[in-house]
């Protein structure tokens, strides 16, 4: 549909809507991240990838809910440039099927799903913004029907064989984690993910708090190797050995949670080159591209004062770039420094406790030398 026309339908349907339901949502788009190549417009029209944005800068924006995507090409960050560009607007992932291969065996079209489905569904849109994660569908025969025409090779959630006994393939297990352990409610809450949705080996995950204030964090190891991971909750730590490929769920209530909350680092800005450490991305990471020496120092600029408890600085997946020995010095004018704890790091995550701190500026420095480069992949601050 040419977004002029679903413009037009747009417009008539949602003051009808306002009035007969007003809980009935319009989801403007419904397609790809990205223009698939059999899906070049043609002349005259915007590809895919403008069209939710030429919605939501329209008038009959003010009918819509927001926008819904589907999983057929492109990348779930694109839902977080549209979120970006519009905050006030929803995103609902409203669309995914697995395929079944004609010649591989189902070993390895199970693993191949489960492992796309788990960076890309499960992971994916949920840390992009999105409000749902839809599978389609849910069951069809052995055959992949019954179907009129169209995807010959789509799998189900479960596949109900002729005998009327019922398999469970991979996006049964993917949805299960999100569907069985996210309650209806649940708020998406920070949680540091080093893999990435186009595959880089780490572990990558995403983090609820349901209405009940019990957490669920959800986690896949995207190498094929075994990977240990310790989770940092408040006061508390696990650790934990995923498979290669395998996907888990980890939950714990309400009484478990952290007493120390998430201070958000909009608009901050890191010198020297720093972004990359402040971007809630812990797969990118600031650097300093040379082994350790005393005085190099990431700074942050909070954009205006704020108060914290706890600082961690995260080496992330790059083992062995921990900063050895450390200073943190704040400041209110990014001139007059004090130092507010020192110490020595020994590990990936390094925490630094102070007491109730308010400043704009907050300054780590190294102050010894080592062979490996320093690297922080997640600076964050709590309060």
């Amino acid at each position: 549909m040419p977004v002029a026309a679903q413009l037009k339908v747009i417009a008539a349907l949602g003051p009808k809507l306002r009035i007969a339901s007003p809980r009935t949502k319009i989801l403007g788009y419904d397609h790809n991240w990205a223009t698939h190549p059999n899906d070049v417009p043609p002349p005259g029209q915007s590809p895919e990838n403008d069209y939710p944005y030429q919605i939501l800068r329209s008038q009959a924006s003010k009918w819509i809910a927001g926008t819904a995507y589907h999983c057929y090409y492109g990348d779930p960050s694109a839902q977080t440039a549209l979120h970006n560009a519009f905050p006030d607007k929803g995103i609902w992932f409203s669309e995914c099927s697995g395929s079944k291969s004609l010649t591989d065996p189902p070993a390895k079209v199970f693993r191949d799903t489960l492992t796309w489905h788990a960076r890309n569904v499960v992971l994916g849109t949920t840390r992009n913004w999105a409000r749902s994660a839809v599978n389609w569908n849910i069951a069809l025969d052995s055959t992949g029907g019954p179907h009129l025409g169209g995807c010959g090779t789509c799998t189900g959630l479960v596949t109900v064989q002729p005998d009327g006994s019922v398999t469970t393939d991979a996006e049964y297990y993917t949805i299960g984690h999100l569907s069985k352990f996210v309650k209806p409610g649940a708020r998406r809450i920070a949680s540091t993910s080093f893999g990435t949705t186009g595959w880089n080996g780490q572990i990558m995950d995403v983090a609820f708090r349901n209405p009940d204030g019990s957490t669920a964090l959800v986690v896949h190891n995207e190498n094929d190797d075994p990977r240990t991971f310790a989770v940092n909750a408040g006061d508390r730590i696990f650790e934990y050995t995923l498979p290669g490929g395998a996907l888990a769920t980890f939950t714990w209530t309400a009484n478990l949670r952290s007493k120390l909350d998430l201070v958000p680092l909009t608009g901050a800005t890191a010198s020297p080159d720093g972004a990359l450490a402040i971007d809630d991305d812990a797969s990118t990471r600031w650097s300093t591209g040379a082994a350790q020496a005393p005085g190099q120092y990431l700074q942050v600029d909070l954009g205006r004062r704020k108060e914290f408890r706890r600082v961690a600085v995260d080496s992330g997946g790059n083992l062995g770039d921990y900063v050895r020995n450390w200073e943190l010095s704040v400041s209110n004018d990014g001139r007059s420094w004090r130092t507010v704890a020192s110490g020595a790091g020994t590990g990936q995550l390094t925490t630094i406790d102070v007491r109730r701190t308010s400043a704009r500026y907050l300054r780590i420095t190294s102050t010894s030398a080592a062979s490996n480069w320093w690297s922080i992949a997640d600076f964050r601050l709590y309060n």
